[in-house]
């Protein structure tokens, strides 16, 4: 009961800085709010003395930020979250309402990306049912692509291709059920593949425990051991379900633009651009509430899959040595991705020639020219480099980071929600307020953010390992805890959550390009990846070539990333065989049966 009390006391702290932080945000980036506001209410309007102050006077700037913040905060036990600094409409109907929007379409994407992980899966649950995973090779590369295609990239073709050249379905606003098919697609296909490679990552150490051994020897129908074998997975992803539904909820601004859809995480964008402080908050403060929500199903779910072995000790560890992988594939994309960049780099990314713009193809520009006449692939090798070598550091520190703070759950669950309720507009808005603009802001935006679905993956598995039952023998065998940790629990948590942060290399990627898109990263003329979707994106019909070019270079870094992340594994540890196996590892009825209920 004190812990629990502990962990809220801590969610809540957590809870009332981040809206702290967020009051301060017109005094920390050293900006005039009042004019920030005049320029969001009128831009043509000149900011004279008398009209600031007469600002700062409706708005009680003068009050100071502490004042206004709690102010704010003590409407809300009334259900008041104030008034717009805009438009000067009630906050709370107009923050409900965008948040319902949010929540249809990543429901609808959610259902998306559920059906896309079943299809990914789909081949080693058919395998694990007639019994012919052994030696199974680590493939994937198809959903690598899937995974590594840029959210606002898919949203803007299927706007163009699906909803205005075929006319199939709507591609703009927000009236009914079919708008929401086009951006639930483009929110739901990626994230799916990449809960779909996590899942297919398990699976194979679900059909090697003893109860699946047990189950087919009495002869018990494949369907349902793969049933199982699902059921035995799911709860170590269920915290990163819960991840993707708040990211997916206030992070998905890009495609909330292109389709025009009046979501929550369009709203907040607009209110931390205008500075508009009470809508700013109560978006944010509702997306840690959804985040603590999702956290207590996702819990509540995982009790009710295995709860009792958890809590009885009877689990087996699912992290078996990884299985043999094809050494070619990811050869063949390393040499491919580096052929591409070698190939670039002598070209010059700024060159101009207005007369070759919009080239296609040629020996001379072998990727085309962009609305400029430079030449595409010199500007998609020299944004390789800065593009993937900060995914790559990036994706290292979160590693780190993830794996230190997912040892510590009572810690690192509630900073986990809280965190990932930041979206990475937002945390890069934070940083530019602190630290100015730069090529610096989107990295350290992204790396706020980019540890904390690797620490709900470590907090996870670890909670189910130490519920094995070979920790629980090797405990009574008199081991202590430093031993432990040291032998039996990183050993068999550290592969997955290595395997799972390189198939995060192309999201954090993607992150980075998701930042430039919105302007909030490199500016013109950097040749970064994301400002070189967002300038060529409009060209997209007369010029796909200046579009297609990097996003094909995200999948192939992509398809580099699944299948060099299949080979991450530990050794196999070489069991004595002068020893008897341990009675804790052999197969019994109750276990068989367990698993096959």
């Amino acid at each position: 009961m004190g812990s629990r009390l502990g962990a809220l006391l801590w969610r809540a702290g957590l809870a009332v800085l981040l809206v702290c932080g967020i009051g301060l945000l017109p005094w920390l980036s050293h900006t005039d709010p009042a004019l920030t506001v005049l320029k969001a209410r009128s831009a043509d309007r000149d900011p004279t003395p008398e009209v600031l102050a007469d600002i700062r006077a409706q708005l009680g700037l003068d009050d100071g930020p502490l004042r206004l913040l709690v102010q704010w905060l003590a409407g809300l036990p009334r259900g008041d979250a104030g008034r717009s600094w805009i438009s000067g409409s009630e906050v709370m109907p107009d923050v409900l309402q965008a948040l319902g929007v949010s929540l249809l379409l990543v429901t609808v994407a959610l259902v998306i990306a559920l059906v896309t992980a079943a299809a990914v899966c789909a081949r080693t649950l058919r395998l694990g049912a007639r019994r012919r995973l052994d030696g199974r090779r680590a493939g994937g590369s198809g959903s690598a692509v899937l995974a590594a295609l840029p959210e606002f990239l898919t949203a803007s073709v299927l706007a163009t291709v699906v909803g205005v050249q075929l006319g199939w379905l709507p591609a703009l606003g927000w009236y009914g059920p079919q708008w929401t098919v086009l951006p639930a697609l483009a929110l739901g296909l990626p994230a799916g593949a990449v809960l779909g490679r996590l899942l297919d990552d398990q699976l194979p150490g679900a059909f090697t425990e003893q109860w699946a051994l047990a189950a087919a020897a009495r002869g018990l129908p494949g369907h349902r051991i793969a049933r199982q074998a699902l059921r035995r997975c799911v709860p170590g992803l269920l915290p990163n379900v819960g991840l993707f539904v708040v990211g997916l909820t206030g992070g998905s601004v890009a495609v909330e633009r292109i389709f025009d859809i009046p979501g929550l995480g369009r709203t907040t964008l607009q209110a931390a651009i205008a500075q508009d402080l009470p809508v700013l908050q109560a978006g944010t403060l509702a997306l840690v509430a959804l985040a603590a929500l999702t956290t207590a199903l996702a819990h509540l779910a995982a009790r009710r899959l295995i709860g009792p072995a958890l809590r009885d000790g009877a689990l087996h560890s699912l992290h078996r040595p990884a299985p043999p992988v094809r050494r070619m594939l990811p050869l063949v994309y390393g040499v491919l991705l580096l052929g591409v960049i070698a190939l670039g780099l002598p070209g010059d990314p700024l060159a101009l020639d207005t007369l070759a713009r919009l080239q296609a193809p040629s020996p001379a520009h072998p990727f085309g020219t962009d609305a400029l006449g430079r030449d595409v692939l010199a500007r998609v090798a020299h944004g390789a480099l800065d593009t993937l070598l900060l995914a790559l550091a990036i994706t290292v520190l979160a590693l780190i980071a993830g794996l230190l703070l997912g040892l510590l759950p009572a810690l690192s669950g509630p900073l986990v929600d809280t965190v990932n309720a930041v979206p990475p507009v937002l945390a890069a808005l934070f940083v530019t307020a602190v630290s100015g603009s730069g090529a610096s802001t989107p990295v350290l935006a992204v790396a706020v953010v980019a540890w904390a679905p690797l620490a709900a993956h470590t907090s996870a598995l670890l909670r189910q390992e130490r519920a094995t039952v070979h920790l629980t023998a090797t405990r009574a065998l008199g081991a202590g805890p430093w031993y432990l940790l040291r032998s039996e629990l990183l050993p068999a948590v550290l592969p997955p959550v290595a395997r799972h942060a390189v198939l995060r290399l192309p999201g954090v990627a993607l992150a980075l390009a998701s930042l430039g898109f919105l302007g909030l990263g490199a500016q013109p003329p950097s040749p970064e990846w994301g400002l070189l979707l967002a300038e060529n994106q409009p060209y997209a019909e007369r010029a796909p070539w200046a579009v297609l070019a990097p996003a094909a270079v995200l999948a192939l870094l992509g398809a580099l990333a699944v299948t060099a992340a299949g080979g991450l594994g530990l050794p196999a540890r070489r069991r004595r065989t002068t020893e008897p196996e341990p009675e804790a590892e052999q197969p019994s009825r109750k276990q068989a049966l367990v698993g096959a209920r």
